[in-house]
């Protein structure tokens, strides 16, 4: 994959000689001194905004792009390698973003405010059927879920852009389930430069939606519960430990929680299962930042494990242990999909992120309920 993208270029890119120039502009300069130490450069030239860097490579060129491509980024370009006529060029162009159908995003989020206020608005004992009109009465819900799930992508969408990696903006998915959604999800084009990029991508996203998660619980907690009606499907939660210590920090009792409440336990639900380190969940890219290539073994793991859990819960505790096998089937196809290798793949992290990235699995472990829900009305 990185020999196709170094080789890859127009065959019209390369300028002629009269387009040679000298190197005057300022961001010539900041290109100048990038590529100076892996490419001895002899000569320069620029073609409408494209820049041409002439010369020998003084390393292979994987790990010129290595090397290169994250300051590349930063500074908003990116660039391929060359051989014409004897000689190695350097092409930089600046990125061109295809332009992103924003609308998709907006309809599938209004689309997702809806089916949200629709069972946000069942949770509140509100009669659909006799009374489609006050399906606003779920706007309490629906603004809670949506803050816990859209925190999650956007700590995603920010690392990566801070990393010079493209990034779509968040798409909700609308989906008739308990909450009204399947989520939210981005899409990322292009290589990853480095295990630090994809550590802080893969973490952010976790750690944002969890804060996102506690700060919504604890206003949850705080509000009157509220008894579902009689024709209601009721689902009894068994609560993680972190949920537990808000429990006993507000001092909220009782058989019943709010909507806003429960939207805050989907977040750590959510947080929990994107942490599995396996395949590329947001677990599994965090621990092969950390790990490198021997995060593969506990990748490959963690199907095994989920059956295991799902099996005893089911067969041993006679309790429901479905998401655990389902996982374990998803899982499953995940882990064997692989993880994509970092272009920069040398450089280990640092103690700080080593420290976060064990701190992040600790607070995954907190979300983690041997049965997290049981259907019982």
């Amino acid at each position: 994959m990185q020999d196709d993208i170094l080789k890859e270029v127009q065959d019209d890119a390369t300028p002629t000689d009269t387009d040679k120039i000298a190197l005057t502009d300022e961001k010539f300069e900041e290109l100048y001194d990038q590529i100076e130490s892996v490419f001895q450069i002899y000569d320069v030239a620029s073609d409408d905004g494209t820049m041409f860097f002439y010369g020998m490579p003084n390393e292979d060129l994987k790990v010129i792009y290595q090397k290169l491509w994250t300051p590349f980024a930063e500074m908003g370009y990116q660039f391929a390698i060359k051989y014409e006529l004897g000689e190695h060029i350097l092409i930089a162009s600046p990125f061109v973003d295809k332009p992103e159908r924003v609308w998709i995003n907006a309809l599938l989020a209004i689309a997702t405010i809806f089916t949200t206020m629709f069972v946000g608005a069942r949770m509140f004992g509100v009669d659909l059927a006799n009374n489609p009109s006050q399906f606003t009465q779920g706007l309490p819900f629906t603004l809670a879920i949506m803050t816990v799930l859209g925190s999650h992508e956007m700590g995603h969408y920010i690392a990566a852009r801070m990393h010079g990696m493209h990034t779509s903006l968040p798409y909700f998915i609308p989906f008739p389930t308990i909450i009204g959604t399947m989520g939210a999800i981005i899409k990322h084009r292009g290589p990853i430069p480095s295990r630090k990029a994809l550590f802080d991508v893969g973490v952010a996203g976790p750690l944002i939606g969890l804060a996102a998660s506690i700060f919504v619980t604890i206003i949850g907690l705080n509000l009157p519960a509220v008894a579902p009606s009689q024709d209601m499907m009721m689902i009894e939660l068994q609560n993680p430990p972190l949920f537990e210590m808000l429990v006993n920090l507000v001092g909220s009792v009782g058989e019943f929680i709010h909507p806003v409440a429960f939207a805050g336990w989907v977040g750590m639900l959510v947080t929990l299962l994107n942490l599995l380190p396996s395949g590329q969940l947001d677990g599994g890219h965090v621990l092969r930042a950390m790990m490198g290539e021997k995060a593969k073994y506990v990748s490959s793991m963690m199907p095994y494990i989920l059956l295991v859990i799902g099996i005893y819960v089911t067969f041993i505790t006679k309790q429901s242990g479905f998401i655990w096998i389902f996982w374990a089937l998803l899982l499953s196809l995940f882990a064997a999909a692989g993880h994509p290798t970092p272009l920069d793949d040398e450089i280990e992290l640092d103690n700080n992120r080593m420290a976060i990235g064990v701190i992040t699995f600790v607070l995954g472990i907190l979300c983690f309920t041997l049965v997290p829900f049981t259907i019982i009305q």
